[in-house]
């Protein structure tokens, strides 16, 4: 009797480097749900329909704490779960940490936060144009303003802010061996308890200290939640945000139409960081699930214990979602993409998130009117390495 062909891998090679891997969207067009072959040699449920990627992170029947790293070598899962580490709790833990969390990251509050993140941008951008082109605009600019902005939200002193770049850049690599991971995630600890120690030790106006003072009427928040919330949430606010800036200012430089909308009309910002998040939406690999039950999804049976890969960034090109999805146009109506997540693992930042490309989109191209690339496309270092897609530098001059 014949073996079992193995599932087909899942593609990762673009032709363009700004749309989804080639074959995505044919895979989704004939089976939104299908079985496929991940970095670690582990077969899962790949899926890439908007809505069945929505069902499935919105249904509880799906656990973020899965047995194998699906999109790592070796697959093995180095992220524990724990009190405040939200990106790997279940309920309901995940309801009751987030809601202790969520109070410090709601619209008011990041909206003032708004002042502050002007001056950062204002800051690095005098610099750079002290220091004159060509300059290296992820080196510049990309990494240090939303690495500053965190940074400041939760009180990381500014000695400290160039090793935690470099652990957030060593923990979101997928090609290492989950002994320099764990590494990496060791320095992170030690960096947060040492913070943890001295906010509690000598409060200031920042999130920790605003955490260790919460009401707390079940005594959850310990020292190793607030090590878990604020590791979870530094990581990811930053890496993700940095990857967009570099990213997205490549796409829109690489789009001097769409560029030349957003100069003409700059209150089209809000449209232009809405459609750049659905276009780009850097959460490349897609968010991992395990069922904890038998479960039906877009008409596949899935049965206990087997894993699901919801990839965000082919749901977000659905044509069933929007209308004609590889075209880039920052005056399409902003549509309830993907890129933050969904479900109860939306991303709690994603108020700032949007703040800070706003901010820094629009500073950037006001102040910089003749900013383009100093390198072509064809010769950029993207991050197919990495846990989020972006740029390793990006080039520009005026």
């Amino acid at each position: 009797m014949p073996e079992p062909t193995a599932a087909p891998a899942v593609p990762k090679a673009r032709s363009c480097p700004f749309l989804p891997p080639d074959g995505l969207a044919d895979i989704r067009a004939t089976a939104p749900v299908t079985r496929a072959t991940f970095t670690s040699g582990h077969e899962a449920w790949l899926v890439t329909g908007y809505e069945q990627v929505r069902a499935a992170l919105r249904d509880p029947s799906f656990s973020v704490q899965v047995p194998h790293a699906l999109h790592t070598q070796d697959g093995v899962v180095t992220q524990k779960p724990g009190r405040g580490s939200l990106l790997w709790q279940d309920e309901p833990e995940h309801t009751m940490d987030r809601k202790l969390l969520a109070k410090e990251f709601t619209v008011r509050r990041m909206q003032a936060l708004r002042p502050n993140i002007q001056r950062i941008v204002d800051e690095h951008l005098d610099a750079i144009e002290a220091q004159g082109g060509p300059v290296d605009l992820v080196k510049t600019f990309a990494n240090p303003v939303p690495s500053m902005v965190i940074s400041d939200l939760f009180g990381v002193p500014v000695e400290r802010r160039p090793e935690f770049q470099e652990i957030a850049e060593a923990m979101m690599r997928v090609d290492q061996d989950v002994a320099a991971t764990e590494a990496a995630g060791m320095r992170l600890g030690g960096l947060l308890y040492q913070l943890v120690q001295e906010r509690r030790a000598s409060p200031g106006d920042d999130l920790i200290s605003a955490l260790t003072t919460t009401d707390d009427p079940d005594g959850v928040i310990d020292d190793m939640f607030l090590m878990n919330a604020a590791g979870t949430l530094l990581i990811a606010a930053h890496d993700t945000t940095a990857c967009m800036l570099g990213l997205g200012a490549a796409l829109l430089l690489d789009r001097p139409d769409q560029l030349a909308l957003l100069r003409e009309d700059p209150s089209l910002i809000g449209n232009a960081v809405e459609e750049l998040l659905r276009y780009l939406t850097i959460g490349q690999f897609g968010g991992e699930r395990v069922a904890t039950r038998d479960v039906e999804l877009g008409g596949v049976r899935i049965a206990a214990g087997e894993q699901v890969v919801t990839h965000v960034l082919a749901a977000d090109f659905d044509p069933a979602f929007v209308e004609d999805p590889e075209r880039f146009d920052i005056t399409r109506r902003p549509a309830p993409h993907l890129a933050f997540g969904f479900g109860a693992h939306q991303c709690i930042g994603q108020q700032l998130a949007r703040i800070e490309l706003q901010i820094a989109f629009e500073t950037l191209f006001r102040r910089f009117p003749t900013l383009r690339l100093a390198k072509p496309v064809e010769e950029l270092r993207f991050r197919h390495d990495m846990v989020f897609y972006g740029v390793h530098e990006l080039a520009v001059t005026w």
